[in-house]
């Protein structure tokens, strides 16, 4: 490989935001590893989803807060500790509401507004998707 090739790869690297490049003979492989974790291979152009965030829902009036990544979510910062906030819970905007483990990657997710914890959507070690609903937060 030539190193005005090494240079154009550098380059791409940079202006995609990627972390880990792979040429060999099976084809490219690109991988970006943002605030969530995901490893795409290319065989379509590099993009990263935007993350859904605390929106209110239709029915109720609360703020929904969802997941930005598929993973598995922990109430709690350890096996036995206390979960970060429980139905009820008055909280405050940056408060972490919980750990989703992606890629054993542990992501802290805040809260994006302030009020009452109105309900938890998903149990302790549940798989979550993109876009799944965590958290009802009732504003103050």
């Amino acid at each position: 490989m030539k190193d005005s090739d090494i240079r154009r790869y550098a380059e791409l690297m940079k202006e995609l935001d990627l972390t880990a490049l792979e040429i060999n003979e099976n084809g490219v492989r690109l991988e970006r590893t943002p605030i969530a974790v995901a490893a795409a291979p290319v065989s379509a152009p590099v993009q990263s989803a935007p993350a859904p965030s605390a929106k209110p829902a239709a029915d109720d009036g609360c703020f929904v807060v969802r997941s930005p990544i598929v993973g598995v979510f922990y109430a709690a910062p350890a096996e036995n500790a206390e979960p970060f906030v429980s139905l009820g819970d008055k909280i405050q905007q940056g408060k972490t509401l919980c750990i989703i483990e992606a890629m054993k990657m542990m992501n802290e997710i805040t809260a994006e507004v302030g009020g009452e914890i109105a309900e938890i959507c998903v149990t302790n070690g549940q798989v979550v998707e993109f876009g799944t609903e965590l958290f009802k937060i009732r504003r103050a």
